[in-house]
């Protein structure tokens, strides 16, 4: 199959309401059982079953077996990848869903995106780095880091002017897509969520994309962005 014909076969895949609505739902890391997936999309439970094996063929899903249940959950983080992409750029519509568990509101409070930090905590420390006048956004959603900023993410570790140049700089606006405004991605995106996590700021969860931050952590970001936990978290 060529790179056309896989791009071609993969969207088709996507395109179907209900199939969306199912890959929407595991975006959150959890791994769901079919009738839990038909209860979302509004189909029968044999309806599902025949999405999801669509689903597992065109290597969007992958599937658990657990006793006599089969739990499905995303392919790996490019898919994930793939989706909340796709999601930024279609009005929001009206999924039916339970509640979010534990780890599901983990994940929209503080998540990584591919390689730099999302969720809550993503934007926000993108907005603070703004009014510090850290970063400022320019055209063709990117960022350029200023004097000020240069100092201060030297102050971290990460030395901006060596970063390798990517086709859309080193600083991009990448659409958050829980939150649906920018967080900060490129390489200094990339090199920011390394840092933090090296000065012991952050702590990834294992098995998930989930990220926590630690109470260095929460100290810090307030001292030198002013970013406050109860704002964040409301």
């Amino acid at each position: 199959m060529t790179g056309l014909e896989s791009f071609s076969s993969t969207a088709h895949l996507i395109a179907d309401p209900a199939r969306a609505i199912m890959l929407t739902v595991l975006l959150d890391g959890r791994a769901l059982p079919a009738g839990e997936l038909a209860y979302a999309a509004g189909i029968t439970p044999q309806t599902a079953s025949s999405h999801l094996a669509k689903l597992l063929d065109g290597g969007l899903l992958s599937v658990e077996t657990q006793g006599r249940h089969r739990y499905y959950q995303l392919a790996g983080s490019h898919v994930a990848q793939a989706i909340e992409y796709l999601a930024a750029i279609r009005p929001e519509t009206s999924i039916r869903r339970k509640a979010l568990s534990p780890k599901g509101l983990a994940l929209r409070f503080c998540r990584c995106c591919y390689d730099h930090l999302a969720g809550e905590v993503g934007v926000t420390i993108c907005r603070k780095l703004q009014e510090q006048d850290y970063i400022r956004p320019v055209s063709d959603k990117q960022f350029v880091v200023t004097e000020g900023g240069h100092h201060w993410f030297e102050s971290l570790g990460v030395d901006v002017d060596a970063l390798k140049q990517g086709r859309q700089g080193i600083a991009t606006q990448c659409l958050d897509w829980t939150e649906r405004v920018h967080h900060l991605g490129g390489p200094l995106g990339t090199q920011l969520y390394r840092a933090l996590a090296t000065q012991g700021w952050l702590i990834r969860a294992e098995a998930s994309r989930v990220i926590y931050v630690t109470p260095k952590g929460w100290v810090e970001l307030k001292r030198q962005l002013h970013l406050d936990w109860n704002v964040v978290s409301r």
